[in-house]
């Protein structure tokens, strides 16, 4: 039993909850401060962990069933649960039922504005596994689905998104289709070879890397302009001076002639980043209250 639990979080991926969580409970945090100069309650973020938990999981269960014959013959993938005989493709299709009803009831217990919103969050977590099949910019509808949790954290504690909730979510829709392409180069053959798409497929190794430079400035100023447009104080600028100093290294430590430090750029850099931004952010919040 335990080992096939074991299975199941390793097919979601689920030490990856470290890029999107902290940004979940971040968003949770800043749209309390910018509506109602507070912070979240317990109640709020425990309903938001657990949407999170089902949609993510929800998502990479469609992820790896979507491709689970592209999977087969990668390399890299071949040794994932349902190419490697780990699962079946009907378990992973209960998994994922199991997980949008736990997504469908942390959001009922949520604003109903979240509610309301849900067939939007839905519909790019079933399309995003397919759009490598006919676009290039998958890896920008990867990113618009995954900032949706951390949009998803704004609009359970306010009931709205105004435009600074949207600065925010385009900010980290572009942090996670930038480091999606550093990811994708490991892919980039395989790509090439298949008839995928993506953007280390389409335009090569050093290209990629500049369109991954050039999101991450996107990501830069979208949290320099939340500084000053929310309540934000300087214990959140500090924060930010460290987020932005990691994305400056990631891209400094690699290069096309030199991918080797490609895992540390991915996983390692991305998920410190998570939490040094919201622990920075909760602690300015905190800080003014005191």
């Amino acid at each position: 039993m335990f080992k096939k639990i074991g299975i199941y979080l390793e097919m979601i991926k689920v030490e990856h909850t470290l890029f999107a969580l902290p940004f979940a409970f971040m968003g949770a945090i800043l749209g309390s401060a910018v509506v109602f100069d507070s912070l979240p309650s317990w109640w709020d973020i425990g309903w938001i962990f657990l949407a999170m938990f089902g949609a993510r999981s929800a998502a990479f269960g469609l992820n790896r069933l979507a491709d689970q014959y592209i999977d087969a013959k990668n390399p890299r993938t071949a040794g994932r649960a349902i190419p490697a005989g780990l699962l079946k493709p009907m378990e992973v299709i209960i998994f994922i039922i199991v997980s949008f009803a736990v997504f469908f009831w942390a959001t009922a217990e949520l604003d109903p504005f979240a509610f309301r919103l849900l067939p939007i969050a839905i519909f790019l977590l079933v399309i995003y596994s397919y759009t490598k099949r006919f676009t290039w910019l998958c890896h920008v509808v990867l990113g618009l689905t995954v900032a949706l949790a951390p949009l998803g954290g704004w609009v359970a504690v306010t009931g709205q998104v105004d435009w600074k909730a949207l600065v925010f979510y385009v900010a980290l829709a572009f942090w996670t289709a930038g480091f999606d392409i550093v990811y994708a180069c490991q892919d980039q053959e395989f790509d090439s070879k298949e008839g995928l798409y993506s953007i280390p497929a389409r335009f090569g190794l050093k290209k990629a890397l500049w369109f991954a430079r050039a999101f991450h400035v996107v990501t830069a100023s979208g949290f320099i302009i939340l500084f000053f447009v929310t309540p934000l104080g300087w214990w959140y600028l500090a924060g930010m001076l460290i987020a932005c100093g990691i994305l400056f290294y990631q891209h400094f430590i690699l290069s096309p002639n030199d991918m080797s430090r490609l895992q540390t750029a991915f996983f390692t850099m991305n998920s410190t980043l998570s939490i040094i931004l919201f622990v920075f952010t909760l602690i300015d919040r905190v800080v003014s209250y005191l």
